[in-house]
Protein backbone atom coordinates (compact mmCIF):
# COMPACT_ATOMS: atom_id res chain seq x y z
CA UNK A 1 0.00 0.00 0.00
CA UNK A 2 2.65 2.30 0.88
CA UNK A 3 4.39 1.68 -2.55
CA UNK A 4 0.95 2.01 -4.48
CA UNK A 5 0.80 5.55 -2.32
CA UNK A 6 4.09 7.21 -4.09
CA UNK A 7 2.17 6.97 -7.14
CA UNK A 8 -0.39 9.59 -6.30
CA UNK A 9 1.73 12.92 -7.72
CA UNK A 10 1.11 10.82 -10.74
CA UNK A 11 -2.11 11.19 -10.78
CA UNK A 12 -3.93 14.52 -11.11
CA UNK A 13 -7.46 13.40 -10.25
CA UNK A 14 -6.58 11.94 -6.98
CA UNK A 15 -4.07 14.69 -6.18
CA UNK A 16 -6.93 17.35 -7.07
CA UNK A 17 -8.97 15.06 -4.49
CA UNK A 18 -6.61 14.88 -1.68
CA UNK A 19 -5.95 18.23 -1.91
CA UNK A 20 -9.54 19.29 -2.26
CA UNK A 21 -10.49 16.84 1.28
CA UNK A 22 -7.68 18.99 2.77
CA UNK A 23 -8.49 22.71 2.23
CA UNK A 24 -12.35 21.87 3.27
CA UNK A 25 -11.31 20.18 6.43
CA UNK A 26 -8.63 23.22 7.10
CA UNK A 27 -11.84 25.80 6.49
CA UNK A 28 -13.36 23.22 9.04
CA UNK A 29 -10.80 23.91 11.65
CA UNK A 30 -10.63 27.68 11.01
CA UNK A 31 -14.53 27.67 11.92
CA UNK A 32 -14.23 26.23 15.14
CA UNK A 33 -11.98 29.00 16.44
CA UNK A 34 -14.40 32.08 15.13
CA UNK A 35 -16.07 32.45 18.42
CA UNK A 36 -19.95 33.34 18.91
CA UNK A 37 -20.32 36.91 19.80
CA UNK A 38 -21.81 38.21 23.48
CA UNK A 39 -19.52 35.05 25.03
CA UNK A 40 -16.95 35.95 28.11
CA UNK A 41 -14.51 33.25 26.46
CA UNK A 42 -12.48 33.44 29.79
CA UNK A 43 -15.37 32.09 32.32
CA UNK A 44 -16.36 29.55 29.71
CA UNK A 45 -13.33 28.48 29.29
CA UNK A 46 -13.41 28.29 33.15
CA UNK A 47 -16.40 26.73 33.01
CA UNK A 48 -15.23 23.84 30.62
CA UNK A 49 -11.99 23.17 33.02
CA UNK A 50 -14.40 22.13 35.77
CA UNK A 51 -16.45 19.93 33.20
CA UNK A 52 -13.14 17.82 31.83
CA UNK A 53 -14.36 14.71 32.76
CA UNK A 54 -18.19 14.60 31.84
CA UNK A 55 -20.13 14.01 29.38
CA UNK A 56 -19.43 17.55 27.67
CA UNK A 57 -15.71 16.44 27.28
CA UNK A 58 -16.64 14.16 25.20
CA UNK A 59 -18.58 16.70 22.97
CA UNK A 60 -16.19 18.82 22.85
CA UNK A 61 -13.76 15.93 21.33
CA UNK A 62 -16.35 15.16 18.44
CA UNK A 63 -16.42 19.11 17.60
CA UNK A 64 -12.84 19.68 17.58
CA UNK A 65 -12.83 22.03 20.61
CA UNK A 66 -15.33 24.32 18.85
CA UNK A 67 -17.63 23.71 21.99
CA UNK A 68 -14.92 24.61 24.65
CA UNK A 69 -14.31 28.00 22.72
CA UNK A 70 -18.60 27.99 21.32
CA UNK A 71 -16.90 28.44 18.28
CA UNK A 72 -19.59 28.52 15.34
CA UNK A 73 -18.64 25.29 15.17
CA UNK A 74 -20.26 24.17 18.88
CA UNK A 75 -22.78 22.26 17.93
CA UNK A 76 -20.35 20.05 15.32
CA UNK A 77 -21.93 17.72 12.60
CA UNK A 78 -23.67 15.85 15.82
CA UNK A 79 -27.37 17.26 14.50
CA UNK A 80 -26.74 15.72 11.28
CA UNK A 81 -25.88 12.68 12.81
CA UNK A 82 -29.04 12.85 15.08
CA UNK A 83 -31.16 13.46 12.09
CA UNK A 84 -29.76 10.44 9.80
CA UNK A 85 -30.34 8.47 12.46
CA UNK A 86 -34.10 9.86 12.59
CA UNK A 87 -34.58 9.48 8.96
CA UNK A 88 -33.35 5.67 8.92
CA UNK A 89 -35.40 4.43 11.60
CA UNK A 90 -38.48 6.05 9.92
CA UNK A 91 -37.70 4.25 6.94
CA UNK A 92 -38.22 1.33 8.28
CA UNK A 93 -42.26 2.09 9.59
CA UNK A 94 -42.91 4.74 7.12
CA UNK A 95 -44.39 3.64 3.75
CA UNK A 96 -43.45 6.23 1.97
CA UNK A 97 -39.96 6.75 3.24
CA UNK A 98 -39.29 3.22 2.30
CA UNK A 99 -41.09 3.47 -1.01
CA UNK A 100 -38.24 6.70 -1.45
CA UNK A 101 -35.54 4.43 -0.50
CA UNK A 102 -35.87 2.03 -3.23
CA UNK A 103 -36.44 4.70 -5.90
CA UNK A 104 -32.44 4.65 -6.74
CA UNK A 105 -30.60 7.73 -6.79
CA UNK A 106 -34.07 10.11 -6.94
CA UNK A 107 -35.34 9.04 -3.68
CA UNK A 108 -32.44 8.73 -1.79
CA UNK A 109 -32.07 12.99 -3.11
CA UNK A 110 -35.25 13.28 -1.62
CA UNK A 111 -34.42 11.55 1.98
CA UNK A 112 -31.76 13.57 2.07
CA UNK A 113 -32.96 16.70 1.49
CA UNK A 114 -35.84 15.38 4.56
CA UNK A 115 -32.41 14.69 6.73
CA UNK A 116 -31.08 18.35 5.87
CA UNK A 117 -34.57 19.72 7.15
CA UNK A 118 -34.25 17.44 10.01
CA UNK A 119 -31.27 18.76 10.94
CA UNK A 120 -32.15 22.57 11.10
CA UNK A 121 -34.73 21.63 13.16
CA UNK A 122 -32.26 19.74 15.67
CA UNK A 123 -29.82 22.80 15.65
CA UNK A 124 -32.41 25.53 16.52
CA UNK A 125 -33.55 23.41 19.37
CA UNK A 126 -30.25 22.70 20.70
CA UNK A 127 -29.12 26.09 20.21
CA UNK A 128 -31.87 27.54 21.76
CA UNK A 129 -31.06 24.96 24.87
CA UNK A 130 -27.73 26.01 24.65
CA UNK A 131 -27.72 30.05 24.59
CA UNK A 132 -30.53 29.41 27.43
CA UNK A 133 -28.31 27.49 29.45
CA UNK A 134 -25.45 29.69 29.44
CA UNK A 135 -27.55 32.56 30.68
CA UNK A 136 -28.32 30.30 34.07
CA UNK A 137 -24.40 29.53 34.45
CA UNK A 138 -21.27 31.21 35.76
CA UNK A 139 -17.53 30.38 36.21
CA UNK A 140 -15.89 29.38 39.00
CA UNK A 141 -15.55 32.84 40.33
CA UNK A 142 -19.26 33.77 39.45
CA UNK A 143 -18.79 35.31 36.97
CA UNK A 144 -21.27 35.43 34.30
CA UNK A 145 -20.62 33.93 31.25
CA UNK A 146 -23.27 35.80 28.55
CA UNK A 147 -22.23 39.27 28.84
CA UNK A 148 -25.51 40.69 27.86
CA UNK A 149 -28.45 38.20 28.17
CA UNK A 150 -31.93 38.07 27.07
CA UNK A 151 -33.87 37.21 23.75
CA UNK A 152 -31.27 39.10 21.52
CA UNK A 153 -28.30 36.66 22.79
CA UNK A 154 -30.68 33.77 22.60
CA UNK A 155 -31.76 34.62 19.11
CA UNK A 156 -28.27 35.11 17.64
CA UNK A 157 -26.85 31.71 19.24
CA UNK A 158 -29.44 29.94 17.89
CA UNK A 159 -29.14 31.40 14.78
CA UNK A 160 -25.09 31.14 14.77
CA UNK A 161 -25.01 27.91 15.99
CA UNK A 162 -27.77 26.93 13.08
CA UNK A 163 -25.70 28.11 10.49
CA UNK A 164 -22.33 26.32 11.75
CA UNK A 165 -24.11 23.31 11.77
CA UNK A 166 -25.79 23.46 8.15
CA UNK A 167 -22.16 24.83 6.75
CA UNK A 168 -20.40 21.73 8.59
CA UNK A 169 -22.92 19.60 7.00
CA UNK A 170 -22.45 21.37 3.49
CA UNK A 171 -18.54 20.51 3.76
CA UNK A 172 -19.43 17.16 4.84
CA UNK A 173 -20.94 16.76 1.31
CA UNK A 174 -18.82 18.37 -0.65
CA UNK A 175 -15.68 15.94 0.70
CA UNK A 176 -17.48 13.23 -0.25
CA UNK A 177 -18.71 14.73 -3.60
CA UNK A 178 -15.02 16.43 -4.76
CA UNK A 179 -12.88 15.13 -2.52
CA UNK A 180 -11.36 11.42 -0.94
CA UNK A 181 -13.19 9.13 1.77
CA UNK A 182 -16.42 9.96 3.52
CA UNK A 183 -17.04 13.45 4.41
CA UNK A 184 -18.20 13.57 7.82
CA UNK A 185 -16.35 11.15 9.18
CA UNK A 186 -13.59 12.77 8.19
CA UNK A 187 -14.55 15.97 10.09
CA UNK A 188 -15.14 13.81 13.23
CA UNK A 189 -11.69 12.42 12.59
CA UNK A 190 -10.33 15.82 11.93
CA UNK A 191 -11.76 16.79 15.65
CA UNK A 192 -10.53 14.78 17.23
CA UNK A 193 -7.09 14.25 15.93
CA UNK A 194 -6.33 17.95 16.51
CA UNK A 195 -7.27 17.66 19.85
CA UNK A 196 -4.17 15.40 20.00
CA UNK A 197 -1.63 18.29 21.58
CA UNK A 198 -4.00 19.31 23.69
CA UNK A 199 -4.20 16.18 25.42
CA UNK A 200 -0.32 15.20 24.96
CA UNK A 201 0.03 18.95 27.06
CA UNK A 202 -2.41 18.09 29.61
CA UNK A 203 -0.61 14.49 30.27
CA UNK A 204 2.96 16.32 30.90
CA UNK A 205 1.27 18.64 33.17
CA UNK A 206 -0.31 15.65 34.78
CA UNK A 207 2.77 14.28 35.13
CA UNK A 208 4.79 17.38 36.21
CA UNK A 209 1.92 17.97 39.12
CA UNK A 210 2.64 14.45 40.25
CA UNK A 211 -1.36 13.72 39.45
CA UNK A 212 -0.07 11.08 37.08
CA UNK A 213 2.53 8.59 37.49
CA UNK A 214 5.41 7.25 34.84
CA UNK A 215 3.89 3.97 35.36
CA UNK A 216 0.51 5.33 34.35
CA UNK A 217 1.77 6.91 31.31
CA UNK A 218 3.62 3.40 29.96
CA UNK A 219 -0.01 1.37 30.68
CA UNK A 220 -2.05 3.99 28.48
CA UNK A 221 0.47 3.76 25.86
CA UNK A 222 0.87 -0.27 26.18
CA UNK A 223 -3.05 0.21 26.23
CA UNK A 224 -3.40 1.99 22.98
CA UNK A 225 -0.88 -0.15 21.16
CA UNK A 226 -2.54 -2.85 22.12
CA UNK A 227 -6.04 -1.34 21.45
CA UNK A 228 -4.85 0.52 17.73
CA UNK A 229 -3.52 -3.37 17.04
CA UNK A 230 -6.86 -5.24 17.80
CA UNK A 231 -8.78 -2.72 15.83
CA UNK A 232 -6.73 -3.02 12.73
CA UNK A 233 -6.63 -6.76 13.13
CA UNK A 234 -10.79 -6.98 13.78
CA UNK A 235 -11.58 -4.74 10.79
CA UNK A 236 -9.13 -5.90 8.30
CA UNK A 237 -11.05 -9.71 9.24
CA UNK A 238 -13.21 -11.54 7.21
CA UNK A 239 -15.25 -14.71 6.97
CA UNK A 240 -15.37 -15.78 3.80
CA UNK A 241 -18.54 -17.99 2.54
CA UNK A 242 -17.16 -20.12 -0.66
CA UNK A 243 -19.40 -19.69 -3.89
CA UNK A 244 -19.33 -22.63 -6.70
CA UNK A 245 -20.17 -21.71 -10.15
CA UNK A 246 -21.52 -23.87 -12.72
CA UNK A 247 -20.37 -24.62 -15.70
CA UNK A 248 -22.14 -22.92 -18.92
CA UNK A 249 -22.16 -23.62 -22.18
CA UNK A 250 -22.56 -20.49 -24.68
CA UNK A 251 -22.17 -20.86 -28.12
CA UNK A 252 -19.19 -23.11 -28.48
CA UNK A 253 -17.52 -21.83 -24.86
CA UNK A 254 -17.45 -22.88 -22.00
CA UNK A 255 -18.00 -20.64 -18.61
CA UNK A 256 -18.14 -20.91 -15.09
CA UNK A 257 -17.35 -23.62 -12.96
CA UNK A 258 -14.96 -21.44 -10.93
CA UNK A 259 -14.84 -21.31 -6.90
CA UNK A 260 -15.06 -17.60 -5.21
CA UNK A 261 -16.06 -16.60 -1.73
CA UNK A 262 -18.54 -14.07 -0.13
CA UNK A 263 -16.47 -11.72 2.21
CA UNK A 264 -18.36 -10.52 5.27
CA UNK A 265 -16.75 -8.57 7.72
CA UNK A 266 -16.65 -8.98 11.42
CA UNK A 267 -17.47 -5.45 12.18
CA UNK A 268 -19.90 -4.78 9.07
CA UNK A 269 -20.96 -1.69 10.21
CA UNK A 270 -17.43 -0.20 11.00
CA UNK A 271 -17.74 2.87 12.98
CA UNK A 272 -21.10 4.50 12.59
CA UNK A 273 -22.94 2.45 15.72
CA UNK A 274 -20.16 4.50 18.58
CA UNK A 275 -20.76 8.16 16.20
CA UNK A 276 -24.71 6.79 16.22
CA UNK A 277 -24.89 5.95 19.86
CA UNK A 278 -22.81 8.63 21.45
CA UNK A 279 -25.01 11.10 19.28
CA UNK A 280 -27.86 9.90 20.67
CA UNK A 281 -26.91 10.07 24.53
CA UNK A 282 -24.89 13.66 23.95
CA UNK A 283 -28.15 15.48 22.60
CA UNK A 284 -30.45 14.76 25.98
CA UNK A 285 -27.51 15.14 28.22
CA UNK A 286 -25.90 17.98 26.19
CA UNK A 287 -29.77 19.82 27.03
CA UNK A 288 -29.36 18.51 30.95
CA UNK A 289 -25.60 19.80 31.51
CA UNK A 290 -26.81 23.81 30.03
CA UNK A 291 -30.58 23.67 31.89
CA UNK A 292 -30.36 24.23 35.74
CA UNK A 293 -33.19 21.72 36.92
CA UNK A 294 -33.16 19.37 39.73
CA UNK A 295 -34.32 16.28 37.60
CA UNK A 296 -32.34 17.74 34.81
CA UNK A 297 -29.17 17.72 36.56
CA UNK A 298 -29.84 13.70 38.03
CA UNK A 299 -29.64 13.27 34.07
CA UNK A 300 -26.23 15.23 33.83
CA UNK A 301 -24.79 12.99 36.54
CA UNK A 302 -25.99 9.49 35.43
CA UNK A 303 -24.18 10.25 31.91
CA UNK A 304 -20.97 10.95 32.68
CA UNK A 305 -18.56 8.50 30.89
CA UNK A 306 -16.61 6.02 33.25
CA UNK A 307 -20.26 5.58 34.90
CA UNK A 308 -22.11 2.45 35.20
CA UNK A 309 -25.15 3.89 33.83
CA UNK A 310 -23.42 5.87 30.85
CA UNK A 311 -21.76 2.93 29.94
CA UNK A 312 -24.58 0.49 29.86
CA UNK A 313 -26.51 3.00 27.52
CA UNK A 314 -23.43 2.96 25.44
CA UNK A 315 -23.26 -0.47 25.10
CA UNK A 316 -26.88 -1.35 24.29
CA UNK A 317 -26.85 1.60 21.82
CA UNK A 318 -23.48 0.28 19.99
CA UNK A 319 -25.41 -3.26 19.89
CA UNK A 320 -28.64 -1.89 18.52
CA UNK A 321 -26.62 -0.15 16.17
CA UNK A 322 -24.47 -2.72 14.78
CA UNK A 323 -27.62 -4.78 13.88
CA UNK A 324 -29.11 -1.85 12.79
CA UNK A 325 -27.07 -0.67 10.47
CA UNK A 326 -25.69 -3.83 9.12
CA UNK A 327 -29.63 -4.75 8.24
CA UNK A 328 -29.85 -1.48 6.53
CA UNK A 329 -26.60 -1.67 4.11
CA UNK A 330 -26.65 -5.74 3.70
CA UNK A 331 -29.84 -7.63 2.56
CA UNK A 332 -28.86 -11.47 2.40
CA UNK A 333 -32.22 -11.93 0.23
CA UNK A 334 -30.65 -9.77 -2.82
CA UNK A 335 -27.43 -11.33 -1.94
CA UNK A 336 -28.47 -14.79 -2.58
CA UNK A 337 -30.80 -13.67 -5.48
CA UNK A 338 -27.83 -12.63 -7.34
CA UNK A 339 -25.55 -15.31 -6.57
CA UNK A 340 -28.19 -17.94 -8.32
CA UNK A 341 -29.25 -15.47 -10.97
CA UNK A 342 -25.33 -15.86 -12.19
CA UNK A 343 -25.77 -19.29 -11.71
CA UNK A 344 -23.71 -19.75 -8.30
CA UNK A 345 -24.64 -21.63 -5.03
CA UNK A 346 -22.93 -22.10 -1.27
CA UNK A 347 -21.71 -26.01 -1.54
CA UNK A 348 -24.11 -27.98 0.64
CA UNK A 349 -27.22 -25.31 0.85
CA UNK A 350 -30.16 -24.84 -1.62
CA UNK A 351 -29.99 -21.83 -4.21
CA UNK A 352 -32.42 -19.02 -3.31
CA UNK A 353 -34.42 -19.18 0.05
CA UNK A 354 -31.89 -21.57 1.89
CA UNK A 355 -29.11 -19.43 1.03
CA UNK A 356 -30.15 -16.22 2.08
CA UNK A 357 -31.09 -18.15 5.80
CA UNK A 358 -27.74 -19.59 5.74
CA UNK A 359 -26.16 -15.85 4.82
CA UNK A 360 -28.57 -14.20 7.44
CA UNK A 361 -27.18 -16.54 10.15
CA UNK A 362 -23.89 -16.48 9.40
CA UNK A 363 -24.07 -12.76 9.07
CA UNK A 364 -26.10 -12.72 12.86
CA UNK A 365 -23.58 -14.42 14.28
CA UNK A 366 -20.92 -11.90 12.93
CA UNK A 367 -22.63 -8.67 13.98
CA UNK A 368 -22.84 -10.47 17.47
CA UNK A 369 -19.12 -10.85 17.46
CA UNK A 370 -18.85 -7.47 16.03
CA UNK A 371 -20.86 -5.40 18.33
CA UNK A 372 -18.71 -7.29 21.50
CA UNK A 373 -15.91 -6.08 19.77
CA UNK A 374 -16.94 -2.24 19.01
CA UNK A 375 -18.28 -2.15 22.81
CA UNK A 376 -15.35 -3.80 24.70
CA UNK A 377 -12.54 -1.29 22.64
CA UNK A 378 -15.20 2.08 23.09
CA UNK A 379 -16.50 1.01 27.13
CA UNK A 380 -13.15 -0.92 28.46
CA UNK A 381 -10.29 1.59 27.72
CA UNK A 382 -12.69 4.75 28.66
CA UNK A 383 -13.54 3.05 32.27
CA UNK A 384 -9.71 2.58 31.86
CA UNK A 385 -9.13 6.21 31.54
CA UNK A 386 -11.77 7.29 33.82
CA UNK A 387 -9.92 5.60 36.59
CA UNK A 388 -6.39 6.99 36.07
CA UNK A 389 -7.67 10.71 35.52
CA UNK A 390 -6.01 10.40 32.06
CA UNK A 391 -7.51 12.60 28.84
CA UNK A 392 -10.53 11.59 27.66
CA UNK A 393 -8.99 11.77 24.13
CA UNK A 394 -7.54 8.26 24.97
CA UNK A 395 -10.29 6.85 25.50
CA UNK A 396 -11.48 3.79 22.71
CA UNK A 397 -14.43 5.70 20.75
CA UNK A 398 -11.75 8.08 19.96
CA UNK A 399 -9.11 5.58 18.90
CA UNK A 400 -11.88 3.22 17.35
CA UNK A 401 -12.95 6.19 15.05
CA UNK A 402 -9.17 7.60 14.21
CA UNK A 403 -8.15 3.85 13.10
CA UNK A 404 -11.10 3.37 11.59
CA UNK A 405 -11.70 6.31 9.70
CA UNK A 406 -8.23 5.94 8.55
CA UNK A 407 -8.24 2.68 7.24
CA UNK A 408 -11.59 3.27 5.16
CA UNK A 409 -10.19 6.71 3.23
CA UNK A 410 -6.84 4.68 2.40
CA UNK A 411 -8.65 2.15 1.17
CA UNK A 412 -10.28 4.48 -1.21
CA UNK A 413 -7.14 6.06 -2.21
CA UNK A 414 -5.62 2.63 -2.77
CA UNK A 415 -9.04 1.64 -5.29
CA UNK A 416 -8.34 4.93 -7.33
CA UNK A 417 -5.09 3.84 -7.33
CA UNK A 418 -5.91 0.32 -8.71
CA UNK A 419 -8.64 1.64 -10.81
CA UNK A 420 -5.94 3.97 -12.66
CA UNK A 421 -3.48 1.69 -13.28
CA UNK A 422 -5.91 -0.81 -14.58
CA UNK A 423 -7.04 2.03 -17.15
CA UNK A 424 -3.85 2.67 -17.88
CA UNK A 425 -3.27 -1.16 -18.20
CA UNK A 426 -6.49 -0.96 -20.91
CA UNK A 427 -5.08 1.74 -22.97
CA UNK A 428 -1.82 0.12 -23.60
CA UNK A 429 -3.14 -3.46 -24.88
CA UNK A 430 -5.26 -0.89 -27.24
CA UNK A 431 -2.08 0.46 -28.43
CA UNK A 432 -0.33 -2.84 -28.87
CA UNK A 433 -3.39 -4.18 -30.47
CA UNK A 434 -3.82 -1.52 -33.00
CA UNK A 435 -0.28 -2.00 -34.27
Amino acid sequence: MLEGFKNIPKIPELQKRIFSTLLLLFVYRIGTHVPTPGIDTTALAAFFEQAKGSLLGLFDMFAGGALSNLSVFALGIMPYISASIILQLLTVAVPHLEKLSKEGEAGRRKITQYTRYGTVILSIIQGFGIAVGLENMAGPNGASIVINPGWAFRLMTMITLTAGTAFIMWLGEKITEKGIGNGISLIIFAGIVCRGPVAIINTFRLVSTGEMGIFVIVLLLIMMVVVVGVIVFVESAQRRIPIQYAKRIVGKKMYGGQTTHLPLKINMAGVIPPIFASSIIMFPATIANFIPHPWMKTVADILVPGKWGYEALYVAFIVFFCYFYTAVTFNPVDVADNVKKYGGYVPGIRPGKKTAEYIDSVLTRLTFSGAIYVSAVCVLPSILVSYFNAPFYFGGTALLIVVGVALDTAGQIETHLLTRQYEGFMKKGRIVKRR
